[in-house]
């Protein structure tokens, strides 16, 4: 079943600014809020869509990747697009503080140890390195990661100064009465736990370093630069915090005969003098083995065949992008005698004097077609 469009879940359309997604934001999370719809299945679904679109829709990078390529830009790395993989900790952790004081004592009543907040990890950041084929097709990844784990043995107790809250209350006297603010504790750094005890080998904050063996399942038709998101495998937070995410950048390995554009690819065949006025079959390198195409007799240099369907997958709709074959007739840089004697004689052979038609396509004309 295809996944509901961000912008329609959230009411906006795609010009909103900052200000108006996080205002549309608001208003959806308060009506689906569980605080307001207790074991209401489907309040608590609309609730976790409209925070899942905010994710995204509220972060301008991810927001300019969902324009271009929709669900399909986080599919297959355990990040939006492939089911709702945010759940309460992580959208109570993420987007507390947008809800004010709407729902008594902060975002996160009745979830979550009645209002506490719960800390992330620090995400981290990979890149992986693909070839043209591996695009193409799809792939699995395993990557080594160092990230940081909770130390085996190591005891939390609730912080004494916020008391477990992660936040402490600050009240002012102004001219318009008391005001209250809520600030992150500074004992507890917002976790609302300090170590009790913890290993000799693990740092102040309980943690140790590790190597882990992560998965990434890669979609076909990723682009150089895209980057995708495997929940939970980045650093843990402590105590009972959640852990944070690894981001992973596609990096593209040129490929040693074919140019990526797009979802088309291109490829510059060379053919002699004598092919081209005889015609001649060749067999091509392309992404999936090779491919033969015929030339016909007296085809021209610049020439541009077009294979339909033998470029990248498409990422966000069906079908696959183009293969573009360049013609280019090659120019012999030296002549035997008898060779220079054949082409001295073709100079003044009316059948050697170029007579373009007006079937014949421009240079510009040609290069229009393949944008088109």
């Amino acid at each position: 079943m295809s996944k509901k469009d961000f912008y329609e879940i959230l009411g906006i359309s795609k010009g909103a600014s900052a200000e108006e997604i996080k205002k549309a934001y608001r208003k959806k999370a308060i009506e689906f809020h569980p605080d307001k719809n207790p074991d209401n299945k489907e309040a608590e679904e609309n609730f976790k869509l409209a925070a899942e679109a905010y994710e995204v829709l509220s972060d301008p990078d991810k927001k300019a990747r969902y324009d271009q390529y929709g669900h399909a830009a986080f599919d297959g790395a355990g990040g939006f697009g492939g089911g709702h993989h945010m759940n309460m900790d992580d959208i109570f952790s993420q987007f507390g503080d947008i809800f004010g004081g709407a729902f008594g004592g902060g975002f996160g009543g009745g979830f979550g140890g009645g209002g506490t907040r719960r800390m992330k990890g620090s995400n981290l950041r990979i890149k992986v390195k693909l070839t043209l084929d591996e695009i193409v097709n799809g792939v699995e990844k395993k990557v080594k990661v160092k990230r940081k784990i909770q130390a085996p043995g190591v005891r939390y107790k609730t912080c004494p100064t916020c008391n477990g809250a992660g936040q402490v209350l600050k009240v002012t006297n102004t001219i318009l009465g008391r005001m209250q603010t809520a600030t992150t504790c500074h004992v507890c750094g917002g976790s609302g736990q300090t170590i009790e005890s913890k290993p000799t080998n693990a740092d102040a904050h309980g943690m140790l370093m590790e190597d882990e063996t992560v998965s990434i399942k890669i979609p076909a038709g990723v682009a150089d630069g895209m980057q995708l998101k495997v929940s939970g495998k980045g650093n843990d937070a402590p105590g009972n915090g959640i852990p944070g995410d690894l981001i992973v950048v596609i990096e593209e390995v040129e490929h040693e005969f074919l140019k990526r554009e797009g979802e088309n690819l291109h490829y510059d065949l060379y053919i002699s003098f004598a092919e081209a006025a005889l015609g001649v079959s060749k067999e091509l390198e392309a992404v999936n083995g090779k491919v033969r195409i015929k030339l016909d007799e007296g085809i021209q240099s610049g020439k541009i065949l077009r294979l339909k369907g033998k470029g990248i997958p498409s990422l966000n709709s069906y079908g696959n992008g183009d293969l573009l074959v360049h013609v280019n007739v090659w120019t012999p840089k030296s002549l035997t005698k008898e060779q220079r004697q054949f082409f001295e004689k073709s100079l003044t052979d009316e059948n050697f004097i170029p007579k373009p038609e007006k079937s014949e396509k421009s240079f510009f004309e040609k290069v229009k077609d393949m944008f088109s």
